[in-house]
């Protein structure tokens, strides 16, 4: 364990937080761009774990970021759906262990 714990490395994890009583005409679009956002972090290796909530609730969906929290609030912050109020965020520095990932 104090082997693995040396290995310890800083990243970002976001919670993506349901904002009750949305009603925007172009909501489903909004989704939709915040998800294609998503997949393009993904691909830049900036968003390493991407996960959608599936139970309905307070908390719509989770994600770890490669990068600090600074850097991340201003990535999220640019996000459609949370420019356009649909979703908030709650940005937390995390520790974890690279290569770490889940399983197929």
């Amino acid at each position: 364990m104090q082997e693995m714990l040396t290995k310890a490395k800083p990243y970002t994890l976001v919670l993506l937080k349901s904002v009750p009583g949305i009603e925007k005409e172009n909501l489903q679009q909004l989704l939709w761009e915040h998800g294609r956002r998503n997949f393009a972090l993904r691909a830049e290796g900036q968003m390493v774990i991407v996960a959608p909530v599936t139970q309905e609730g307070d908390v719509a969906g989770i994600a770890i970021f490669n990068t600090d929290p600074a850097k991340v609030r201003e990535i999220m912050e640019d996000d459609p759906a949370v420019k356009e109020g649909i979703f908030t965020i709650e940005v937390l520095p995390i520790m974890s262990f690279p290569g770490d990932s889940l399983p197929e």
